[in-house]
């Protein structure tokens, strides 16, 4: 199907083709990795895609995905995409209430989902689906032909499901020459995916994205994030995601092997036995390690402190040196040998030791942070990017980065900054639009340039800065903007802030919600097994926050800084709806839900 991946349908076909691997795609699951081979792999997408056919999904009928993600959710996705389908992919960890929106309003004809906690949801809602016509379940509890579904419906599992088609592969003489063919009168402009935007504020919306949408962005991205067929990766970040997604298809593309990790709490067990070389993450999970590590050297000998402190410094004074073009001198090489062997070596072992360099997306990752993964050997690939744009616009390019930006414009792209600062974009992988919304499409495109709602600054070089969300502006009853997004991130800088909201639209002045990192917190004061609530009214602990507070004020201009605080005794958390399911705040959540501590900041 040549080199240029042209459509998503093309490339089960290329890999299979040109990648042939004993383990192509895997998934941790305890201590073991179950694998696929290319064959196995390929065999799956295409039996399935002609069991999608037997359940009489038509090209252009909507498959949705409620799944975690594993091996089976990209099985589901290229099986309906081969078969002409549109995907809809849900997070797994969205209410009954979501999910029977997005089903609804994307009309799906069958919904695949990973268990009987997601079938729960769709058989919960199914009666207002009248365009639903088969629920398929990745792992049923038990035999789901012998529940009969609801009336005039039909329920049964992914193995029944692949099985259907491969029995109608050896029944039917040229199906498989026959799924081949319609796979490569795809076109480019064919309707590939409908993405529900997580909804950071309003109503999710449906964005509309084509084969070559996403296939180009794949191949654009790929110059820049280089990965091959030698390549490990490890994916954790929901596959209903774009960013992922897309990645997923990166790595299929070029043979990378990529495995599966068992869940978000299993990533630390998972990366020492994958031992990837390659990984994608958002800025919590880099944030997470950061403290992690520096939480593990606090509470460690005074020497071995102080020797992991002059390692990261030498490590950091030559990444510095690098990214700036300098060469480094003999003494500072010497003492970088010596750091890399005594301590950065190790740091880097509870990544598993061979990562060749990580990417960051999703939210902006602060400059310490970066600066800290460049310190240790692992060079960090920021990039920057929308649903709405398949999802990449900008990747730092690892041999020439700049840190606090997020690089140029990958290829095919192009950027401006409009008059009131915000970013627009234009190039092949600009969505066609908002499912069955003209009027919100309308308003986020300008003369072909799609308005990305984000504030932001090119230098002569052409790297972006992102400065902040253009709603997320804070404009004080004084009339002063604020973009909160780069304090709250140097007030994450210490390893006691799990997350920080900042406070003061209309208001008289910037407040601050500080959500303690309770274990680094815990580890710090010994306040173990203490009640959370009784934690953060104690004068010490208090005292230790305000003095990071203090810490940021004093490189802030007066009308940015933050004059009250408020330590909150719960963590934000997806199911409480504070967070998204790529973990970004929902501001919007979070002042609602903590409105009274809110109300005690502004107190007279």
């Amino acid at each position: 199907m040549g080199d240029e991946l042209r459509t998503l349908a093309a490339l089960p076909f290329h890999f299979f083709g040109r990648h042939p691997k004993s383990a192509l795609v895997r998934r941790c699951r305890g201590e073991d990795v179950d694998e696929l081979s290319t064959q196995e792999f390929f065999d799956r997408i295409r039996d399935f895609s002609l069991g999608l056919g037997a359940l009489g999904v038509e090209p252009g009928d909507r498959v949705a995905i409620l799944s975690d993600s594993r091996p089976e959710w990209v099985i589901a996705d290229l099986a309906a995409l081969t078969a002409g389908a549109v995907t809809a992919p849900i997070y797994p960890t969205l209410p009954e209430s979501q999910v029977r929106y997005i089903l609804a309003d994307s009309g799906a004809r069958v919904v695949v989902v990973a268990d009987e906690t997601q079938a729960a949801k769709v058989r919960a809602v199914w009666d207002e689906l009248p365009d639903l016509s088969a629920l398929v379940i990745m792992d049923p509890a038990d035999d789901p032909a012998a529940a009969g579904g609801v009336s005039g419906r039909e329920e049964l599992s992914l193995a029944d499901a692949t099985g259907r088609g491969h029995r109608r592969l050896m029944a039917e003489d040229g199906l498989g020459r026959e799924y081949k063919e319609r796979a490569a009168a795809i076109t480019p402009d064919q309707l590939a995916t409908i993405i529900y935007t997580s909804g950071t504020t309003g109503e999710p919306k449906g964005v509309m994205l084509t084969h070559g949408n996403v296939a180009s962005n794949v191949m654009d991205g790929s110059a820049v994030v280089r990965v091959d067929s030698e390549d490990v990766a490890l994916s954790f970040l929901p596959l209903s995601h774009a960013f992922e997604r897309a990645v997923v298809f990166m790595y299929l593309y070029h043979g990378t092997a990529v495995t599966f990790a068992e869940s978000l709490e299993t990533i630390a067990r998972d990366l020492g036995t994958v031992r990837p070389t390659v990984m994608t993450g958002v800025p919590r999970v880099y944030e997470k390690f950061h403290a992690r590590v520096h939480e593990a050297v606090a509470g460690a000998p005074a020497v071995r402190q102080r020797l992991f402190h002059w390692a990261v410094g030498s490590g950091l004074k030559r990444a510095r040196a690098q990214l700036a073009g300098r060469s480094v001198g003999l003494a500072a090489r010497l003492q970088h040998g010596l750091a890399e062997r005594l301590v950065l070596s190790k740091v880097r072992g509870r990544l598993g030791g061979r990562l060749r360099f990580v990417v960051s997306g999703s939210a902006p990752l602060s400059t310490p942070i970066a600066e800290f993964f460049f310190a240790i050997g692992i060079p960090v690939a920021e990039g920057y990017g929308l649903t709405e744009t398949s999802p990449t616009l900008t990747v730092n390019p690892l041999e020439r980065p700049k840190l606090g930006t997020v690089g140029p414009a990958i290829r095919n792209v192009e950027l401006k900054i409009a008059a009131d600062g915000e970013v627009l974009a234009r190039g092949p992988n600009i969505m066609q639009g908002y499912y069955g919304k003209p009027e919100a499409t309308a308003g986020v495109m300008r003369d072909g340039w799609f308005c990305t709602g984000d504030i932001g600054s090119l230098d002569d070089d052409g790297y972006l800065t992102i400065l902040d969300r253009k709603k997320e502006l804070i404009v004080t009853a004084g009339g002063k903007n604020i973009a909160p997004n780069p304090i709250e991130a140097e007030l994450k800088r210490s390893p006691l802030v799990a997350e920080a909201v900042l406070i003061g639209d209309r208001r008289p002045y910037v407040s601050a919600l500080l959500v303690p990192d309770f274990a680094a917190l815990a580890a710090h004061t010994g306040a173990e097994g203490a009640h959370r609530e009784e934690i953060v009214e104690r004068p010490d602990v208090v005292a230790l926050f305000d003095e990071v507070v203090d810490r940021v004020n004093a490189g802030l201009a007066r009308h940015e800084q933050i004059k009250r605080s408020a330590l909150l005794p719960a963590e934000f958390g997806i199911a409480t709806g504070e967070l998204t399911p790529t973990l970004k705040v929902k501001r919007r959540v979070v002042a609602q839900r903590w409105s009274e501590a809110i109300d005690r900041l502004y107190a007279s």
